[in-house]
């Protein structure tokens, strides 16, 4: 079982992009982060007709998330990170597929920082583990996968001094994540690679994908289930490179079994 997350940082801009990764790679599970696009407007048909069943929560102008599965439609469970009904923004969204629950969020960029938007993502984050505690109670499959916005430590950053002060970076996120996965969850690229620089975003100002100033914000947090199923894990690199494509490349775990 293939299961990717990938930002896509405007899914109808970048739908042929999409469609063209899906094809190469042919992922059973794709979890989509930052469609930028309100409900109505998502393009259902042409991600049905590539083969995929479908769910998404759709935000005018930001955010957005969707799962996609082509072995069995996603059961929903929630399309909202339980601890404050007051936050409307799609970023979260969970469904039961094969067997395997399947969390794609997208967490706060959270700058400037020191500031509201950066109070917002210590917030979400600190919801986030509270939900994640509650889900590995369960000792069932799972997996919590999209774009954390978080380098967590100075190997996942090119010129990690130049970083200190950013939000990605700062000491208050990095200590959320490892705080998050020391509940009991496996970093299924560093399990891999542990040693190894390994990027999944470059910004489109300055050459960055050309010099590989990029920086690992998508990541894939294992529950123990699914950690001794773990085969294989990688990012599609060469598609930052596409024409036209998000500023993020796919990343994906490989599972043993259905």
């Amino acid at each position: 079982m293939k299961i990717a997350t990938y930002n896509v940082n405007g899914i109808n801009a970048r739908l042929p992009v999409l469609l063209r990764w899906l094809k190469e790679s042919a992922p059973d599970v794709a979890c989509l982060q930052e469609l930028k696009a309100p409900q109505e407007k998502f393009p259902e048909s042409a991600i049905r007709e590539a083969g995929y069943d479908v769910i998404w929560h759709g935000q005018k102008s930001w955010n957005g998330i969707a799962i996609l599965s082509k072995v069995g439609k996603p059961q929903e469970i929630r399309r909202t990170l339980p601890g404050d009904e007051e936050d409307v923004h799609s970023r979260y969204m969970e469904a039961a597929i094969n067997g395997v629950l399947i969390g794609c969020l997208y967490l706060p960029n959270g700058n400037p920082a020191p500031g509201p938007k950066f109070d917002y993502k210590l917030s979400w984050f600190k919801r986030l583990t509270d939900h994640a505690k509650e889900l590995l109670a369960q000792k069932t499959p799972v997996i919590l996968t999209g774009d954390y916005n978080v380098m967590p430590t100075d190997l996942d950053v090119y010129k990690p001094e130049r970083w200190v002060d950013d939000a990605l970076f700062r000491p208050e996120v990095k200590s959320a994540f490892h705080a998050l996965v020391a509940q009991g969850w496996t970093d299924a690229i560093r399990k891999l690679y542990p040693d190894q620089k390994i990027y999944t975003f470059w910004d489109y100002f300055r050459n960055a994908y050309e010099r590989d100033a990029g920086l690992r914000i998508d990541h894939f947090l294992l529950s123990p289930e699914v950690d001794k199923r773990l085969i294989a894990a990688g990012v599609d690199r060469h598609v930052r490179g596409w024409e036209k494509s998000s500023d993020h490349a796919p990343v994906w775990v490989e599972l043993k079994g259905a």
